[in-house]
């Protein structure tokens, strides 16, 4: 099975933005890296269109038609209702110039098909046989039952789609024809390789409005001559139902957009709290002329829905209804079942995330999960990784600081760039003999030391490192190295208290110094007796002043 919709793994930023927009959670997050699950995903492209880096994409089978353009057999495109949203002021009649103009046959309105199918429903309805009737025609909405709600598959009605039904009828009339469905969805292309014999290849708009440009195409404003197609309203919310005769007052009439929505909807139905309802769904909120691949390059909903509006017509197109066995569906549960972790396991995944008590359980949905137990289950499932965690990670990583901060026996000060203390260690206030940090949190750095190296740091942008400083104020020497972090606009000190070296170094110098003087004296009344002797001997003092002077200069290189 193709994987319609990729990830560029380069692009992911580990920003869990589409695990968070989701509605099934069919995201797979490891080694910094999302991964979409093709047994779960449903599709609906909220992943493509909320994704911040472009890192989704979409599989482009341009080629594919351009292939079936070449076979020498004619190309017929089955354009879905909401071009007229897409491409503005355009006309079917337009929409069919410019396809022509690529090498089609000939281009027709999904709208077509989407008669059909809301004939059937209307017949459905008439016979009574089924309680609660889902409509099939979003794919995205099929495979979210099928894989997701296998309990409500009774209620979603047997009866294929309007791209099946239309391509269906194309290869009735023109049995040699091969079909193209050109629409604003992904799920689309699945539903065309899933289901063998009604499309040949689907394209989106993007890809359409990419191949025109290449190929110098533009859609031409064009008059529309039909007067029928009711069936046109079916891309907007509620426009199954505006194009249904809702007669029967056996039945309610609901229409549901939005994949959260509709699956309020579905655990409704399966609890049995619905019954006697025909119920339109529709994966997009604002259904497809919100489709992804358009919300992409289009914002405006309420202005697409009243372009649809006015494109619609009153009445019917006039088809020939296939028997409803030629235009039924089976859909089969395609999902795989999930492993529940037990209670103990779910609590110990938890415990690792450092959450041991219900409080600590944030539900801050920051991982893309609406709560910790949820991530603990995709955990469990390897779809999610225990760093995923933001509460866990901020809480992990200001205690390997802290541990830092606490055990180095360098003191630290940080300071921001108005020159006030943010934060400082035990060892900066023993330093500085400051009873607590309290005492100068928020305070002005030069309250406790001279501001002159911070300012030099922060406007030259040269930082100072193991410069010796004497703390007089204090009593104490430090070696001061002063850094200026831009990105994070702070000011770092951090001193080494080496007063015991220095104090320890003075002792040693005081005691030459005493050495010297003695030895000066000891020098002088020496000679003097040398002297004294030397003359009565008649010798000379030289080797002894040699001798003596040398241990003098010894003394004073110490």
């Amino acid at each position: 099975m193709t994987e319609f919709l990729k990830l560029k793994k380069s692009n992911c930023k580990s920003c869990y933005k589409c695990i968070r927009n989701c509605p099934v959670k069919s995201i797979r997050f490891s080694g910094n890296q999302a991964y979409i699950i093709p047994d779960e995903c449903i599709l609906c492209g909220h992943c493509f269109v909320v994704c911040p880096q472009d890192a989704k994409v979409i599989t482009d089978d341009t080629e594919k038609a351009k292939v079936l353009i070449a076979s020498g057999a004619p190309v017929i495109a089955s354009i879905a209702p909401s071009f007229i949203a897409n491409y503005p002021s355009a006309t079917i009649q337009s929409m069919e110039l410019a396809l022509k103009s690529l090498g089609f046959a000939a281009a027709e309105e999904t709208a077509i098909g989407a008669t059909i199918v809301k004939k059937r429903y209307e017949e459905m309805i008439d016979e009574k046989t089924q309680s609660i009737i889902i409509s099939s025609c979003c794919h995205s909405i099929n495979l979210l039952i099928e894989k997701h709600f296998p309990d409500a598959l009774p209620y979603l009605a047997p009866v294929l789609s309007p791209m099946q039904a239309h391509a269906a009828d194309i290869r009735r009339r023109y049995p040699d024809a091969k079909v193209v469905f050109i629409g604003p969805c992904i799920s689309k292309k699945d539903e065309g390789e899933r289901y063998e014999g009604f499309v040949d290849c689907v394209l989106t708009f993007e890809d359409l409005t990419k191949w025109m440009s290449s190929a110098n195409v533009t859609v031409e404003r064009q008059q529309d001559t039909s007067e029928k197609g009711r069936a046109r309203f079916f891309p907007t919310t509620g426009g199954i139902l505006k194009s249904m005769d809702c007669t029967s007052h056996d039945y309610d009439y609901i229409a549901v957009d939005g994949v959260e929505n509709c699956i309020n909807v579905l655990k409704d139905v399966i609890n049995g709290n619905l019954e006697k309802c025909f119920i339109e769904m529709s994966a997009c909120s604002g259904s497809c002329v919100n489709g992804p691949i358009m919300e992409k390059t289009h914002n405006n909903p309420v202005r697409d829905h009243i372009a649809v509006a006015r494109y619609a017509r009153s009445e019917d197109f006039d088809v020939d209804m296939p028997s409803p066995k030629d235009i039924s569906k089976i859909h089969p549960y395609i999902g795989k079942n999930m492993r529940m972790p037990s209670e103990n396991e779910i609590t110990d995944i938890l415990k690792q995330m450092g959450k041991t008590t219900p409080a600590d359980e944030l539900n801050c949905g920051t991982c893309g999960y609406n709560t910790c137990r949820e991530k603990a289950i995709a955990v469990y499932n390897g779809k999610a990784e225990i760093s995923m965690c933001l509460p866990y990670l901020k809480d992990k990583a200001e205690s390997f600081s802290g541990n830092i901060l606490r055990n180095t026996p360098n003191g630290v000060l940080v300071l921001n760039e108005e020159l006030e203390v943010q934060e400082i260690n035990d060892a900066a206030l023993k330093i500085m003999n400051i009873r607590s940090a309290s005492d100068v949190l928020g305070e002005q750095v030069i309250r406790i030391l001279d501001p002159s190296p911070f300012m030099n740091v922060k406007v030259t942008g040269r930082n100072i490192r193991n410069e010796r400083v004497y703390l007089a104020e204090y009593n104490k020497y430090v070696d001061e190295t002063v850094i200026y972090d831009k990105s994070y606009r702070i000011i770092m000190c951090i001193m080494r208290d080496i007063t015991d070296k220095e104090k320890a170094k003075e002792k040693r110098e005081n005691v030459s110094r005493q050495a010297i003087d003695i030895t000066d004296k000891v020098v002088e009344k020496q000679m003097r007796v040398v002297q004294e002797i030397a003359s009565l001997l008649g010798e000379t003092t030289a080797e002894t002043k040699i001798a003596l002077t040398k241990l003098k200069e010894s003394l004073n290189d110490e």
